[in-house]
């Protein structure tokens, strides 16, 4: 795979007015990330608020200059070719940049010449990225006048009217109900899928990071704590957790029994007297190990009267690394 986005040892460290003798003169946001993001990926870039989440993707959209490391994007040195830079990448920020006043193309044209492309090209493509956008009937309409999720799908069409070859979208989702945030996850997977634009996510949903990226990256206290795909992430909070349902007096034998029939399942029974017929272990595939635990208990004469398998979630692999959930503050 050829890397879009490659950023090596890349910190950021700002000098703070001190407040007495012993109080640090510097922070350190950023604390020599390594990054790497492969052409036609859609990768998630997942931290706490504070985490120096921002002030990385700052740095590699040129927006704030970084004390130390470097890095390549989409072919252009970030330190001795910013401009490059900025030519090759769009950026959809979180607060949207479209004036409510503006006619639709009018934005879409004027956006376009900034990067030097004929008024007949911009309004063509703007045409085409409004019609894939299912924004057909807006070229006329005043932004204001947009809901929502439009709103953000025609943010979207401005960071790509220039065609780059990757687009950041920081918080593309925030705000918006939950059938729209479905419909822009349909457009953002097009970008990758029809378009073959790589995509560099920031979200603070944890369900869009599953649903839509290929890798994740997790970052806390300004160093990347965990990267991978959101299968092999989950993997790493400690597999599925099964939970049987039995009579009472058959959790004792049932938790003895799955002991042997699981591989380091540490099954339990939860909850006091009166939901002690719950018992609850863990597997590495729930699915897989489930039929053979069924029969071995069914073998012993323990009649389960329930089950349920819960995956582990990508919140659960946050907190479990973090120790904090996606929304908490430091």
């Amino acid at each position: 795979m050829t890397a879009i986005l490659e950023a090596r040892n890349l910190s950021k460290t700002y000098k703070i007015r001190s407040r007495g003798k012993d109080a640090p003169s510097t922070v350190e946001a950023v604390k020599g990330v390594d990054i790497v993001v492969n052409a036609g990926e859609i990768v998630g870039f997942l931290g706490p608020n504070g985490a120096g989440k921002t002030t990385t993707l700052r740095m590699i959209t040129t927006l704030l200059n970084p004390t130390g490391g470097e890095a390549t994007v989409a072919g252009h040195d970030l330190a001795r070719d910013p401009i490059g830079v900025r030519r090759s990448i769009g950026y959809v920020a979180q607060m949207g940049t479209t004036d409510p006043s503006a006619i639709v193309g009018e934005e879409l044209v004027d956006h376009a010449r900034l990067y030097g492309i004929d008024p007949k090209v911009a309004a063509a493509r703007g045409k085409v990225l409004l019609a894939d956008l299912d924004l057909q009937d807006a070229w006329t309409r005043k932004c204001g006048s947009l809901s929502g999720g439009q709103r953000r799908r025609l943010d979207i069409a401005m960071g790509l009217i220039h065609e780059p070859k990757l687009v950041f979208l920081d918080e593309p989702s925030t705000g918006l109900d939950p059938q729209s945030r479905a419909n822009l996850w349909h457009h953002i997977a097009r970008l990758r899928d029809e378009y073959g634009t790589t995509v560099f996510i920031t979200t603070h949903y944890m369900d869009e990071a599953d649903a839509l990226c290929d890798r994740i990256l997790i970052i806390d206290h300004g160093v990347i704590v965990a990267e991978g795909t959101p299968e092999e992430l989950k993997r790493r909070v400690g597999g599925d957790q099964v939970i049987l349902t039995v009579a009472p007096h058959d959790a004792e034998r049932t938790v003895a029994a799955a002991a042997v029939l699981v591989a380091d399942s540490q099954p339990e029974i939860k909850g006091g007297e009166s939901s002690g017929s719950e018992v609850h272990l863990t597997s590495a595939d729930g699915g897989k190990a489930l039929p053979p635990l069924l029969a071995g208990l069914a073998k012993a004469g323990i009649d389960v009267q329930g089950v349920s398998v819960r995956r582990p979630t990508l919140d659960d692999v946050f907190l479990t690394l973090t120790g904090r959930s996606l929304r908490d503050g430091d």
